[in-house]
């Protein structure tokens, strides 16, 4: 947030939608639960109630376990900001509006304008009425059903990346699910069996993960499915693309470098959220992934939330969680590190990568992620703004490796002129590479994938 915004969003004072702390405290935690139950809204600590700014000490250490402390207590994912205004720094909790009541130490809260308040009874009951995520509805599982060597792989994990105390080690698998609000009257949720269970499709059969290679949409060259709970989706997924895709080196300063058909970190980020995000209410679908020469298409069951749309997908926003006991399991193993910011990220990697950006959809009735290794298609060229005789040459040479001017004009029928300033566009943008220096001889070819400059069609 700039300067001139949030001196205005602190002239305005505290409403439904903003509230201002000093220090993180308890009614803290309370604004945030109302703010989860009421529609959303933004905690700004560092600052009085009148708006004045009195700044607070930030560390990463500081914001790490002001993290934390918000998931453990209230199971949301909070947004993070830190500013600076009259040179002190405030932190901004953006917090979205949850699909599920959302308690502190067993209490719930609401917004009514600039105030917070417990919710009364009448209330509560609709707020439940509106239906508990899947991952919280308890059914009629055995313990002895939890694969304790993921369960305990799971708790090292948490402990290790500090968002769980040392001291949760040595407690049951009882104590730790109850906590996680994954275990209520000795009974299992949908999310601890599909978390840690030894073989969670005996009881949700397409709860999995199908990855496809393909020639064409009709010539499959190999299928697999992953089962298991979703750690272990997770990781075998990830296994198998890396035999899927292909692979190559680069040796700089004698250490060698892996280039995938698409960064590691893209995938591995979407893999994920297709696991924590897909619309487990829907048994009758599995989350599959397809692997084509050009291509990858992820794709689980679920369309966004109300809340979003797919083109803020690119820019910074609020997590909308289905299952956020799922993502906060996930969350304290480390697999996620802020929220509402995997589907930026992972347009960075590919930019990063030199590849177009990933294609995010709404369509057949759930969510798609498409990323691409060629930069020269006909959408993405457009996108580049290429006029047609130049997209027209490009997938030439995408084909036929090479292109003189006279090819060109054949090609486009145009004159030479015309054709002599449409591939130097081409060469400017860093499309086109030229071999030769004047006459016959001169041809172009395609830079290496990622080369582009941005060019701009005259």
């Amino acid at each position: 947030m700039d300067v001139n915004a949030l001196t205005k969003l602190l002239a305005e004072g505290e409403s439904k939608t903003v509230e201002f702390k000093e220090i993180p405290n308890e009614n803290l935690y309370k604004a945030l639960s109302a703010f989860a139950n009421t529609g959303g809204g933004t905690a700004i600590v560092g600052v009085a109630k009148d708006g004045g700014i009195k700044g607070i000490a930030i560390s990463g250490k500081m914001l790490d376990d002001l993290t934390n402390r918000i998931v453990n207590k209230l199971s949301i994912y909070p947004k993070l900001e830190v500013v600076n205004a009259s040179g002190k720094s405030l932190i901004m909790i953006g917090v979205a509006h949850a699909t599920y009541p959302v308690s502190y130490e067993g209490r719930y809260y609401e917004r009514v304008g600039s105030t917070t308040r417990e919710i009364s009874e009448a209330t509560l009951r609709a707020l439940f009425l509106r239906g508990k995520p899947w991952d919280a509805i308890l059914g009629d599982y055995s313990f002895d059903e939890i694969d304790i060597e993921t369960f305990n792989r799971f708790v090292r994990l948490a402990v290790d990346n500090n968002r769980l105390p040392a001291a949760t080690i040595n407690e049951s698998p009882q104590v730790v699910l109850k906590k996680l609000d994954l275990m209520s009257d000795e009974k299992l949720t949908n999310g601890a069996i599909l978390l840690f269970g030894k073989e969670p499709q005996r009881h949700f059969v397409n709860l999995c993960v199908r990855i496809g290679r393909f020639k064409t949409e009709t010539t499959i060259i190999d299928d697999k499915w992953v089962r298991g709970n979703l750690f272990q989706q997770f990781e075998e997924a990830l296994n198998i693309i890396k035999q899927l895709i292909s692979v190559r080196y680069e040796i700089k300063d004698i250490e060698r470098k892996d280039i995938w058909d698409y960064p590691i970190p893209a995938i591995r980020e979407a893999v994920l959220n297709s696991l924590i995000h897909r619309d487990y209410f829907n048994v009758a679908n599995f989350t599959l992934l397809k692997i084509y020469d050009d291509h990858f298409w992820v794709s689980n069951p679920g369309k966004l939330p109300e809340e979003i749309t797919v083109d803020e997908l690119k820019q910074p926003h609020k997590s909308y969680l289905r299952n956020p006991l799922i993502a906060k399991a996930f969350y304290l193993a480390g697999f996620i590190e802020q929220y509402g910011s995997g589907t930026v990220r992972i347009v960075e990697w590919m930019k990063e990568a030199g590849l177009p950006e990933p294609v995010y959809k709404e369509e057949m009735g759930g969510f798609s992620v498409y990323f691409y290794k060629d930069i020269y298609t006909e959408e993405n060229l457009a996108k580049m703004g290429m006029n047609e005789r130049q997209i027209k040459a490009v997938l030439y040479v995408k084909e036929k490796g090479r292109i003189t001017n006279k090819e060109y004009q054949e090609l486009c029928d145009v004159k030479k002129r015309q054709a002599t300033n449409d591939m130097i566009q081409l060469e400017m943008g860093g499309i086109f590479k030229r071999q030769g220096t004047t006459g016959k001889g001169t041809f172009y070819t395609l830079k290496a994938k990622g080369a582009s400059k941005g060019h701009k069609a005259q």
